[in-house]
């Protein structure tokens, strides 16, 4: 007997523009408190970007970052410095803003990971994390209080109670389709692939074939094509 998990939590959503036509606004969602945080630990996805204040509380936010370019760059360099516009500053400076101590400090410093760096043990207190590796952990140094990014952002805040485990189910299942097609597509074009060089094999056999049937007085001329010839024939011409 299969057992269906129900996770809902509110979560707040926002959107971060870029600043850029060729990129389409990131975004970035918090948990509403440590708990709702526990839900976001336990069902992130591989997307996700974690940010904290360093030393402070603070809430959790992440920025999913969209499949093509934008990740593998993050996935490449471990940091997102390439991020376009003022979408990294926006980030830092909406957890700023969401830190009961960061808040009044003029400047605090921001550590962001990939969620899969995050690290739950049993042992530890609701909201608590660690790391698998802090060589994975980026240091945001400085970030000060940015008025005019925060309020862009909050006036993009939503808020909604995902069901967050069936959210990631989905995820993996889209994930799990779309290798299927790929390794589907990478087998049809190897077989494609095997055929052609099958058929220039063939074709290179055929040449010298008459190649010394030319140079011989003597010898048959080329056969002539049979019935089951002639259909390959034409299955050939269909293919191309």
């Amino acid at each position: 007997e299969t057992t269906t998990t129900t996770t809902t939590s509110m979560v707040f959503y926002f959107t971060v523009e870029t600043g850029t036509t060729e990129a389409e606004p990131l975004r970035v969602y918090m948990g509403k408190d440590k708990y709702e945080n526990e839900e976001l630990i336990a069902h992130g996805w591989p997307e996700d970007v974690w940010f904290h204040v360093d030393d402070l509380s603070s809430a959790h936010v992440y920025l999913r970052l969209p499949r093509g370019p934008l990740r593998a760059k993050f996935r490449e360099t471990g940091t997102l410095d390439h991020l376009p516009g003022d979408a990294l500053k926006a980030c830092c400076a909406l957890v700023k803003a969401n830190s009961i101590e960061g808040c009044k400090k003029h400047e605090v410093d921001v550590v962001y990971t990939p969620w899969e760096n995050l690290r739950k043990e049993a042992s530890m207190a609701v909201g608590q994390i660690g790391f698998k590796d802090p060589k994975q952990v980026v240091k945001v140094r400085g970030v000060v209080r940015e008025r005019d990014l925060v309020n862009r952002a909050n006036k993009t805040k939503t808020e909604a109670f995902p069901d967050l485990y069936a959210e990631r189910q989905q995820r993996d299942a889209d994930v799990r389709a779309r290798q299927k097609a790929r390794a589907r597509e990478a087998r049809k074009q190897a077989a494609l692939e095997e055929e052609r060089r099958r058929r220039e094999k063939e074709e290179r056999s055929y040449d010298r074939l008459f190649e010394r049937a030319a140079g011989s007085d003597d010898a048959p001329p080329p056969p002539k094509a049979t019935v089951d010839e002639s259909a390959a024939v034409e299955a050939e011409e269909d293919f191309m």
